[in-house]
């Protein structure tokens, strides 16, 4: 085992799960970025999204449906003119992956209404590990008492096969990542290890491995030394899953998260807390882990399992596709002065390149028979 990188200066672990994990790694050995994103994300005990409410001011950060109503009732009216070009299956199942306090799934089950037989078709289905979210999501999905109750799940593989309409809104970024250094010998995989005292976490590099190279993006897989490659085996396995039930249930996939539609070769794992950068190996389970999005991997797991692919798009772009001015302009109506200026900074905000909208993309997945997606510009045959 090599000494730690450049990265990888000493950090106190004072956190419960911080002396858990230098002991296991004390007892057993360096541990992947992935096992660690993990235990310091899900953990039952003290994993970061186990225990509270991390979204909104006065959380750590603000998804996009917390940022407007706007958001969620586009995706709503997206999955309805989805569904009827489906040819309006029923029951059609509504799946959201990650649904931080419900708002999304709320926002939707609300616009859905607007079209009567879809929302008579749909039936909620929640993906959720945290005990206390479930919660915040029941209590904010109570109040939409003319909706389908929803069900929730801890996985993917849980909800019942049929067609389906799957929303993962910043999900994926979620997901445990491995990362690999071109070193001059050659790729190393980053493992997180302790010191000397057994004690404080570092990150350091395990010996070069020839067969890593097949985990790699193709394109970065002849990168220059210094280069970092980001995989995420479970980004891939959730896509592979979604790409399956999509070519034999049909229905599709609408991914937004943040990310570059080719992997940048640098890292990008960061942790967040209070809405400020936090070292990712300091106090684990008290900050978001997070990292960027490779939807080119995803659109290939998806096209190795049958499904097909549109997108990448900006979210700016995607979200004016769908009417999002449109929505603003009504909802301006009637409108006090203070409400109109937050409508026009929601809007800001979510398009703005220099905000939300160009960082943020959307990636559809669907049956292949599915024609160009609203949104989406046509794909070439």
């Amino acid at each position: 085992m090599s000494g730690p990188d450049a990265s990888g200066a000493k950090r106190g672990v004072p956190t419960a799960l911080g002396v858990r994990l230098a002991a296991r790694i004390a007892r057993f050995g360096p541990i992947t970025l992935a096992d660690y994103m993990a235990e310091a994300l899900t953990h039952p005990q003290h994993g970061y999204y186990m225990h509270g409410d991390p979204f909104g001011t006065g959380g750590d950060f603000i998804t996009a449906p917390e940022v407007s109503q706007m958001f969620g009732e586009l995706i709503g009216l997206w999955c309805a003119e989805v569904w009827q070009r489906l040819g309006a299956p029923g029951p059609v199942l509504l799946v959201e992956l990650g649904p931080g306090r419900g708002t999304l799934m709320a926002d939707a089950l609300r616009a859905a209404r607007t079209l009567p037989d879809f929302h008579r078709a749909v039936r909620p289905h929640l993906v959720e590990v945290s005990p206390a979210l479930r919660r915040r999501q029941a209590d904010t999905l109570r109040s939409h008492t003319d909706d389908p109750a929803p069900v929730w799940h801890d996985s993917l593989a849980e909800v019942p096969e049929g067609p389906m309409l799957v929303i993962a809104n910043e999900f994926f970024d979620a997901l445990p990542i491995r990362q690999f250094a071109r070193t001059t010998t050659g790729w190393c995989e980053r493992l997180v290890t302790v010191g000397a005292d057994s004690r404080t976490l570092m990150l350091t590099l395990s010996p070069p491995n020839p067969q890593v190279e097949i985990l790699l993006p193709p394109a970065l897989r002849t990168a220059p030394e210094g280069a970092i490659a980001e995989v995420s085996p479970a980004a891939v396995g959730v896509t592979t899953e979604i790409g399956r039930r999509l070519a034999s249930h049909g229905g599709t996939a609408l991914i937004i998260d943040y990310g570059d539609a080719r992997p940048p070769g640098e890292p990008t794992l960061q942790a967040v807390r209070g809405h400020a950068r936090h070292d990712i190996l300091a106090e684990p389970g008290t900050a978001d882990l997070t990292a960027h999005v490779d939807f080119t991997a995803l659109a290939r797991a998806a096209g190795d399992a049958g499904a097909t692919a549109q997108g990448p798009v900006p979210q700016g772009t995607f979200l004016h596709a769908l009417g999002l001015d449109a929505r603003a302009e009504a909802l301006r109506h009637g409108a006090s002065p203070a409400q109109v200026t937050a409508i026009d900074a929601a809007v800001h905000r979510l398009t703005d390149p220099a905000e939300m909208g160009a960082l943020f993309k959307v990636l559809a997945l669907s049956h292949p028979e599915v024609g160009p997606l609203p949104g989406f510009p046509n794909q070439p045959d």
